[in-house]
């Protein structure tokens, strides 16, 4: 009977201690086994045996993480006094360090962001540090990254989330850029009526352009037409007068072909084809007195 009993206890002893020694790692954690209070060596993601009372697991998160800076207020180079804070990324690349090395990461990296952007933000004026967002988180992820290296931990990112200076200078820059803004339109305005100026002058010049080529076509066309319409009766009308000067004289008859200009210019009868006499005004001759000597 004792025997039976020593062996269940011996039995309880056994799955207590297959209990206590079969760990499961998450596939985002690393496990560090301590021997007897020393490290000994690092596990990965998986099933893990201990030896019983005497082995023990530290679990490492190695996924990336956050930590936010508390709002504090700093002063700026031109004695002005913000709000900031900022949001810091880090990863764990070592959980031999990142367990050993600090004690308290979180609180280790707040103190030294918090630090660093007074140190930052106190070099720069206050329109400098409102746009200058990039190069101070540039500048305080790579000072982080630098004193984050012996712990085992790399800082990703570093994110300011809000510079927020006094109501007053608030106030004051909301001035300034709404005059900013209505100096960037009365500008705009100007140019617009200066271009709408400039094109109406243009329309107006091109216009009166097109209306001179116009006008110039339309004499041009009107000089071809009085050539070719009137050329030939003005020839007429000139060989009428010649013929009129010539004919005229003391009743001198003169004998004209049918088939002469001159009948049409005369506006005879060419239906007859016989020659037509013409009879030719007479033109009275004053004879000069004689001497009465």
């Amino acid at each position: 009977m004792f025997a039976v009993l020593v062996l269940v206890l011996i039995f309880l002893i056994a799955i207590m201690a297959l209990a206590f020694s079969v760990r499961v790692i998450k596939q985002y954690e690393k496990g560090l086994v301590i021997r007897l209070g020393r490290y000994d060596h690092t596990v990965d993601a998986g099933l893990v045996f201990l030896v019983p009372f005497i082995d023990s697991l530290i679990r490492v998160d190695m996924r990336e993480a956050l930590i936010n800076v508390l709002p504090q207020q700093v002063i700026t180079a031109d004695n002005v006094v913000v709000t900031v804070d900022a949001v810091i990324y880090y990863k764990v690349v070592d959980p031999v360090k990142a367990e050993f090395e600090i004690q308290n990461f979180n609180f280790a990296a707040t103190t030294l962001a918090q630090t660093n952007l007074r140190n930052l933000i106190g070099d720069k004026q206050l329109d400098e540090t409102l746009t200058a967002r990039d190069v101070i988180n540039t500048s305080l992820r790579e000072v982080l990254d630098e004193a984050t290296n012996p712990w085992g931990v790399k800082v990703t990112k570093v994110e300011l989330q809000k510079i927020d200076p006094p109501q007053d200078i608030t106030n004051a820059m909301s001035k300034q850029m709404k005059a900013e803004r209505e100096k960037r339109a009365n500008i705009l305005e100007a140019q617009g009526l200066r271009e709408s100026a400039i094109l109406k002058a243009e329309g107006e010049a091109q216009a009166r352009l097109l209306r001179a080529d116009a006008e110039a076509k339309s004499i041009e066309l009107v000089a071809q037409a009085a050539e070719k319409n009137f050329t030939e009766r003005a020839k007429e009308l000139r060989r009428f007068d010649v013929v009129e000067k010539v004919l005229a004289g003391n009743s001198t008859k003169f004998i004209i072909p049918s088939g002469a200009d001159i009948i049409n210019v005369l506006g005879l009868d060419a239906e007859n084809s016989a020659p037509q006499m013409v009879p030719v005004r007479s033109r009275k001759v004053v004879e000069p007195p004689e001497n009465q000597n």
